[in-house]
């Protein structure tokens, strides 16, 4: 698995050959390509953080890293992305990596020898395993930063009914899980986790201040956005925002921020950095819902107001 693992682009036929036949060259692929030809590649940095991805199904990543500021990371060198098939470490012909669960039940169980062989040849000296599973500790803002700040990363994709529970015992060193929510496997939630990390990574955002605005970033949602045109089907743009003031474009957003947590994610506030001044905002808040011609109160369902449609007369 360690000679057949590959950048993301490739894809299995890509490790032999550069680029499969008929597809455009990802950053990865391209790089082999050179070196397949005689051409010296040019030298590179090492990048600042790598990953691995082990999975029973690496096609399902072949495009998910080739676009956007991914594929942009990619090519600077910045990240490094390495997808490598748990099956090339199984035993026998078929390369069988699940079997039946001990003690009876529905569903198969990933076997413990091809994924902890997986394990053990991406890691290297440096390598941190993480195992994306349901049990896991739940992703947020605060553990994306401590995994950015590792300069390999080593992250396994569950499948069918689980991994056998010594993978985690030998070879893991902490769980994830990106929802409560089921899904077919742990690719999607690898491509979560990958997409969230590489934003981290100095070089990878152009403006890199701008992450620091992100939701979760203080602990509150982000405010709401507005562009061109001012005035769309009758709704108009926040006069704060067209006031040239920048005090008074902050103090709108820092207070919209508190106002969308405090009524679509209030368990967000407990954790919240708040200075005395969000505080004096949050009471106003909670009087302003206490009277009667206040807005919703303070436990009740958040829902947006939908403005008529273009056309619509209000008759039925």
């Amino acid at each position: 698995m360690g000679k057949r693992g590959t950048a993301v682009g490739g894809g299995r036929k890509g490790a032999e050959t550069g680029v499969a036949k008929g597809r455009k060259a990802s950053p990865g692929s391209a790089q082999i390509t050179r070196a397949r030809c005689g051409k010296k590649a040019p030298a590179r940095a090492r990048p600042r953080v790598r990953i691995d991805i082990l999975t029973l199904f690496p096609g399902i990543l072949d495009s998910a890293f080739s676009h956007s500021l991914l594929a942009k990371a990619r090519e600077k060198g910045l990240i490094d992305i390495r997808v490598h098939d748990i099956r090339e470490e199984a035993e026998g012909r078929h390369r069988v990596a699940d079997d039946a669960p001990y003690g009876g039940g529905d569903g198969m169980v990933m076997k413990p020898e091809p994924v902890v062989r997986s394990i053990e040849k991406a890691r290297g000296d440096d390598g941190h395993v993480v195992l994306l599973s349901p049990a896991g500790a739940l992703l947020d803002q605060a553990r994306v930063r401590r995994l950015a700040a590792r300069p390999h990363l080593v992250i396994v994709c569950g499948r069918y009914g689980g991994v056998d529970e010594r993978v985690s015992r030998l070879a893991v060193d902490e769980e994830i899980s990106i929802g409560d929510y089921v899904l077919g496997g742990g690719e999607p939630a690898a491509i979560v986790v990958v997409d969230a990390v590489a934003r981290l990574v100095p070089g990878v955002v152009g403006n890199e201040a701008s992450t620091l605005a992100d939701s979760f970033e203080d602990g509150l949602l982000e405010h709401p956005q507005y562009t061109r045109p001012a005035v769309y089907r009758g709704l108009r743009v926040p006069e704060a925002l067209l006031s040239g003031n920048h005090a008074e474009v902050e103090r709108w957003r820092r207070r919209q921020s508190l106002s969308r947590t405090r009524t679509r994610r209030p368990d967000l506030l407990a954790k919240a950095k708040l200075s005395d001044e969000d505080r004096r905002n949050l009471g106003e808040m909670a009087r302003e819902d206490a009277a009667p011609e206040g807005g919703p109160g303070q436990g009740m369902v958040y829902k947006k107001p939908r403005p008529p449609r273009p056309g619509a007369s209000g008759k039925r």
